[in-house]
């Protein structure tokens, strides 16, 4: 069975050279990092530990950098891809915990999942978008996932690609395919160094809730239509 670790990476330079050491220890999984065209160091910092980094020669963002690591998952027959953030937040010793859920619940993704972490207001944006899609899910954003070898043949497709989040719209696509999504309550930290790509200012929180929500709409409406 074989599992593959993508970690998706923009200016990640500092922040990988604490994690991969880390990974490298905990881990025996094969490890690639996407680069999502860098400014820093940080394909050079990946290289130097002997990881393979897929350099991307435009920006695609943390989704589309992810989707091409599960494309790569899918190319070359890996039955899991574990997905991980490069700031620091999630834990390799907690890849453990995701692989031990996936192995005796029936399912096809796990979310690893940390509420403490979330904001007042962040619970209140992700009550709305649950309220609108009916997701019973805690954490949707948590980029810390298992997926199966169905998981990812579904976030393989073009549609995915269309996508700008690793959240509700993936989310939407593994359900409406029909498959099972569990989570597992895990520990994770702060960022280490940089900015979340999502929570970055509040003209990008703005912009982030008006596409999240249309999405949200759209989704209802093909509800309806069917």
């Amino acid at each position: 069975m074989k599992t593959l670790i993508v970690i998706p990476a923009f200016n990640e330079a500092q922040n990988l050279r604490e994690l991969l050491p880390k990974l490298i220890k905990h881990v025996s999984f094969d490890v690639l990092v996407v680069d999502d065209l860098s400014q820093d160091e940080t394909a050079d910092v990946v290289k130097s530990h002997g990881i393979k980094c897929l350099s991307l020669p435009i920006q695609l963002g943390a989704w589309g950098a992810t989707q091409t690591g599960i494309r790569y998952a899918k190319k070359h027959d890996y039955n899991h891809v574990i997905t991980m953030d490069a700031d620091g937040q999630h834990l390799p010793e907690e890849v453990a915990s995701l692989m031990q859920t996936y192995e005796k619940r029936p399912c096809d993704v796990v979310i690893g999942t940390f509420p403490a972490r979330l904001s007042r207001l962040k619970k209140l944006a992700w009550g709305f978008f649950k309220f609108l899609t009916h997701i019973k899910i805690e954490d949707l954003t948590s980029g810390f996932r298992l997926y199966n070898k169905q998981a990812i043949e579904v976030l393989s497709q073009r549609q995915a690609s269309l996508l700008d989040y690793q959240d509700v719209g993936v989310l939407l696509m593994l359900l409406k395919s029909g498959l099972t999504i569990v989570e597992v309550p895990v520990k994770m930290l702060n960022r280490n160094d940089g900015k979340s790509r999502v929570f970055s200012s509040w003209f990008v929180v703005l912009k982030y809730m008006m596409q999240t929500t249309t999405l949200c709409i759209a989704n209802i409406g093909a509800k309806q239509a069917k």
